[in-house]
């Protein structure tokens, strides 16, 4: 495939719809970012230093791990399905973790999540969830008339049977169990597991890498699959890579921090709208730089001026929704 990449200084200095150069608001987002991870790191520490550091670099590991699974994820979901409105959480992912969380109470007992922490139980939630990604994707590509569309469809609907089956095993559950269990499906950056991140940030390096050197792919596939062919794009397997890809950061934003159904919906908006433009040379940026502000500036907000710390994702969730909800009303139409 031949791409005609423009110059970087090209694209650095040209103007956005709103005329602000392109290069002035990355390096608006990206100050902002500095501040909120500064401000997390080094403002009212009490006590141990040493301790306290240590405790938030870890969570600003997850925060970074998340921000950039979430942002990028939901920005190339929405590329390939030529639709800002859907998130990756739409194709059943979450709903395939909640569902193996559920299957290990049910069968082994509460104590299990805790037994099973560790490196094989992330590798194994992966590859289930990537496995089951992969097996879709060859099912309903496997004809001449695979569609997206179809995707998308059955992706709801194995979604809602997965969410239902958890739901019918939750209600079976003890209340001790139950309890252990929700603290496991809802979004967490306190209580991450430390020792997954050295995997995650390596696959989301290693994404990041391959993502970015696709960048110009993507800008040509948001003009549709009829002229993305024409233009030299092998349409089916750039979808089927992306759709890959995508499954590995969701898996790994969701084994560190629980599902999040909405993040990467508002962070995925904010960065075009902050954007000004479709190009992906400056939206995966910008995604990734406000999905760090909102995660690393919210959770000082909420720790030190409401006194709240467990409550940033719930506040982002709940927050999301609306938002959801607003623009959809506003749009009318998914």
């Amino acid at each position: 495939m031949s791409e005609n990449q423009p110059p970087a200084a090209a694209t650095a200095t040209a103007p956005t719809r709103t005329g602000l150069p392109v290069a002035a608001r990355l390096a608006l987002a990206g100050g902002l970012a500095a501040a909120s991870v500064l401000s997390f790191l080094f403002l009212f520490i009490e006590g141990s230093f040493e301790f306290a550091f240590e405790r938030r670099l870890t969570m600003l590991g997850t925060m970074a791990v998340v921000a950039f699974a979430q942002a990028v994820g939901t920005v190339v979901f929405q590329t390939i399905t030529h639709n800002r409105i859907l998130t990756p959480s739409i194709m059943g992912f979450d709903s395939v973790y909640i569902l193996m969380q559920t299957l290990l109470v049910a069968v082994f007992g509460g104590g299990v999540l805790a037994v099973t922490d560790g490196m094989p139980k992330l590798i194994t939630q992966t590859l289930l969830m990537v496995g089951f990604t992969m097996l879709l994707f060859g099912w309903l590509f496997s004809g001449r008339k695979g569609s997206i569309h179809v995707l998308l469809l059955v992706g709801v609907v194995l979604g809602l049977a997965f969410r239902s089956l958890s739901d019918f095993l939750q209600r079976l559950l003890s209340p001790s169990e139950y309890d252990v269990l929700s603290a496991r499906l809802f979004g967490r950056l306190s209580s991450a597991e430390p020792g997954y991140l050295p995997l995650a940030g390596a696959v989301c390096l290693i994404v990041g890498v391959v993502v970015w050197q696709r960048r110009y792919r993507l800008d040509t596939l948001l003009l549709g699959r009829d002229a993305a062919t024409n233009l030299g794009v092998a349409h089916k397997r750039e979808l089927t890579v992306m759709l890959l890809l995508i499954s590995l950061l969701i898996a790994m934003s969701t084994a560190l921090a629980g599902p999040m159904t909405f993040f990467g919906f508002v962070t995925a908006m904010l960065a075009y709208q902050m954007s000004g433009t479709h190009r992906h040379i400056v939206v995966l940026p910008m995604a990734f730089l406000i999905g760090l502000i909102t995660l690393a500036g919210g959770q000082f907000v909420m720790e030190h001026v409401f006194y709240a710390s467990g409550m940033l994702t719930v506040v982002i969730e709940f927050l999301g929704g609306a938002i959801f909800l607003a623009h959809l009303l506003r749009k009318g139409t998914l």
